[in-house]
């Protein structure tokens, strides 16, 4: 089933990429969650984060209840460009939140090496062009703070705006989310 959406062609087999950035608590992923649910049909939820403490397993618990039973779920945290094409099968919409726990866990499987790194996005860009379903793409927008102390925090900082740089370049809408209003990026 093909979403529907304005100014979208209805026979296309092209993905329409819709990439949401925006601070720690500022609405992003309840922006994203909006607009997808107003595709008529299944949609796709695809988490990055891993369950690793109590007050983790809150959190998704919540986000589940949040989404209701509209939502198929994904989990997974490393191998994204090799599930999510499989797994978007039949939906109108997906929502993969978010990118920068994505990339946290690249970093914490094959280190800071930026070659593998960028490997792995492009191969989720490629992907991502692939999904026969308008694709929401939520991701931290980290580089409007202070310069991090440590080198892994800068590197970390450094690949994140890169990678949301080449998304976003990718997209074919590009949001910023602050204080919970959203602002048309392109």
């Amino acid at each position: 089933m093909l979403a529907l959406w304005p100014g979208r062609d209805s026979n296309s087999d092209m993905a329409h990429i819709v990439y949401i950035t925006g601070g720690a608590r500022s609405g992003k992923s309840a922006f994203a969650q909006q607009r997808a649910e107003e595709h008529i049909g299944s949609l796709l939820y695809v988490a990055t984060a891993e369950v690793r403490d109590a007050e983790m397993a809150v959190r998704v618990e919540k986000h589940q209840q949040v989404r209701g039973e509209r939502w198929l779920s994904l989990e997974e945290p490393v191998a994204l460009a090799e599930k999510i094409t499989a797994a978007a099968t039949d939906v109108a919409a997906v929502l993969i939140d978010c990118l920068t726990l994505w990339l946290s866990n690249l970093l914490e499987k094959y280190g800071e090496d930026e070659e593998v790194i960028q490997h792995e996005s492009a191969k989720l860009i490629a992907a991502l062009a692939k999904i026969d379903a308008t694709v929401y793409i939520v991701s931290n927008e980290v580089g409007s703070g202070i310069v991090p102390e440590n080198r892994l925090a800068r590197s970390f900082r450094d690949l994140a705006g890169l990678l949301n740089q080449q998304v976003a370049a990718a997209a074919d809408e590009a949001w910023l989310v602050a204080s919970g209003l959203p602002l048309k990026l392109k």
